[in-house]
């Protein structure tokens, strides 16, 4: 395959993690330093009612010195696209080849909750949009010299959206399969392998199979409540009966899709399976029992185990 000096340049692992949501300032940017000094190459952050994006991604790479830290995903429903850019550019000129802007549509269900007189229509539409808006926004402060985005995505459309607008996609929740589909469709939108695929994995560092389906199905339960999740995993066989309910837990078969769990090397073959599949890029999401405290002991052992 042909290379592409200008590819974006995630790494090949990274993690992703809420957990530095929980902390007060101080003792998350301690716990972003050490993550850094781990050697994780990116460090992905969410955006629902936790920290706003850009402040959040200011506060953790001003306490580091290498880690590049990508936004999966900065909610476009939360700010008008002239916001959206000029957060962008600010955080991007300030630590140069260090950020990296993940935009998504969110979900319907946060929509309807959380903004008042926001519509959850067409997002395939309204994410094209978007997009033409904040590049056709102005911003007169100084410029990065070469910002870099791509997009939150999980159907075909979405993705090669990324592919024709931004430097790539990053898909969340999604099997292997997902990611060899994904590939696909980049490359099918752009030349062939031009275009970053990054992936997020959730993993638990437990070899009992109860205890560690008991663990991420405490996690999956409100993902596996969101459409666009849904649909995406139907096409690759689950169903509804996979997907559980208030009353059902969700199936071993859509848990263990989903989730890799088990000893270092059990998430190792899992990591493998999604760079086999194309993926450029893993960001692990080390699930535990005790989802406010910072897993370092996890991320340090999965560090060596990737040799990160």
């Amino acid at each position: 395959m042909a290379q592409h000096p200008d590819k974006l340049q995630l790494g090949k692992y990274g993690i992703f993690s809420a957990a530095f949501e929980l902390q007060p300032a101080a003792v998350a940017r301690d716990g972003f330093a050490e993550l850094d000094a781990m050697g994780w190459s990116t460090f992905w952050i969410g955006e629902t009612t936790n920290r706003e994006i850009f402040a959040n991604a200011m506060l953790l790479l001003g306490a580091s010195r290498n880690i590049k830290l990508a936004s999966g995903i900065a909610n476009l429903q939360l700010r008008a696209p002239v916001s959206m850019n000029a957060g962008w550019m600010t955080v991007s000129e300030a630590f140069p080849d260090r950020f990296i802007l993940g935009v998504g549509v969110s979900h319907a269900s946060f929509v309807q909750r959380a903004l008042s007189g926001v519509d959850y229509d067409k997002p395939l539409t309204r994410m094209r949009q978007y997009l033409d808006e904040m590049d056709a926004a102005e911003f007169v402060c100084p410029k990065p010299d070469n910002p870099r985005r791509v997009l939150g995505a999980v159907g075909p459309r979405m993705m090669r959206l990324a592919a024709e607008r931004t430097d790539g996609g990053f898909s969340y929740l999604m099997p292997p399969e997902h990611t060899a589909r994904a590939r696909g469709d980049l490359d099918s939108a752009s030349s062939p392998g031009a275009k970053n695929l990054a992936v997020e994995l959730m993993v638990v560092l437990d070899t009992n199979a109860d205890s560690a389906r008991d663990t991420a199905r405490r996690n999956l339960t409100r993902y596996l409540q969101q459409p666009n999740y849904l649909n995406g995993l139907r096409s690759f066989g689950f169903t509804d009966d996979d997907f559980g309910s208030a009353s059902t837990p969700a199936s071993d078969r859509v848990v263990d899709a989903i989730v890799a769990w088990g000893d270092e090397d059990a998430i190792v073959r899992r990591v493998r399976e999604h760079e086999a599949a194309g993926a450029d890029h893993v960001a692990i999401q080390v699930l535990t029992s005790t989802p406010r405290t910072m897993p370092h002991a996890e991320w340090r052992r999965l560090a060596d185990a990737l040799g990160v």
